[in-house]
């Protein structure tokens, strides 16, 4: 069998292309809204779940370095200006507004004391944070002393 290209009917094929419908049906633009609103939603939630997450790791970090600093502070002052007690301190005008209290014991009197600090943040969705350490009294020696009776 031959097919030939002269027997082929240009008018009718201009006529069947042109006559196909032209633009778009109300049913695709709106399973288009439908897949775009879906997406864009999607997206939305992401972007507030990592906002979120953003500033929980903020706020873990402001704890962290309020809660480094009491410890710094109590490791750095003598043994004997450590008082026993608790304390409770409130700060609200920084950017970190949380609650300190520091909770000192002494088990053993004159040798050892524990320290039990607690940081609460004012705002719900932070944790509080708690650091233990024990402060003891160096052994002092009188190496440069030659006529102690010690020795």
């Amino acid at each position: 069998m031959r097919i030939s290209l002269r027997s082929f009917d240009r008018t009718l094929a201009a006529t069947t292309v042109t006559n196909e419908r032209k633009g778009f049906s109300v049913v695709e633009v709106l399973v288009a809204m439908v897949l775009l609103a879906i997406a864009v939603s999607s997206l939305a939630a992401l972007t507030y779940s990592v906002s979120q997450n953003g500033m929980i790791a903020t706020g873990n970090a402001y704890r962290n370095g309020v809660l480094m600093q009491e410890v710094n502070r109590l490791e750095g002052i003598p043994y004997d200006s450590v008082k026993t007690g608790t304390t409770t301190q409130t700060v609200t005008g920084t950017t970190y507004p949380h609650t300190t209290v520091i909770t000192i014991t002494e088990p053993t009197v004159n040798l050892i004391k524990n320290v039990k600090i607690i940081i609460t943040p004012t705002q719900a969705r932070l944790r509080p944070d708690t650091a233990n350490f024990i402060r003891t009294k160096a052994a002092t020696t009188k190496v440069l002393c030659t006529d102690c009776p010690q020795g």
